[in-house]
């Protein structure tokens, strides 16, 4: 499974959609329903499957999935 797809099923996980219906243009809190809690657990999720640290001052900054993704490019 690449990146990408990892990413996006622990994505699907806080939300009631399907990893392969997530498209990059999607908003966490907006398009996919995440609550403040539910994106810091995703965010610490994220930093525990991929052994990164992400930066608050960078998360923060994030709105949708496509942001995300190339945050998480950036440790690759």
């Amino acid at each position: 499974m690449n990146q990408e797809m990892k990413f996006k099923n622990i994505v699907a996980q806080y939300s009631n959609v399907a990893p392969e219906e997530i498209t990059n243009n999607m908003r966490f809190r907006e398009d996919l329903g995440f609550s403040s809690l539910d994106f810091m657990s995703f965010l610490g999720e994220l930093e525990d499957t991929f052994d990164i640290e992400l930066e608050e001052s960078e998360v923060m900054k994030i709105v949708t999935i496509g942001e995300a993704l190339e945050l998480l490019d950036n440790f690759q």
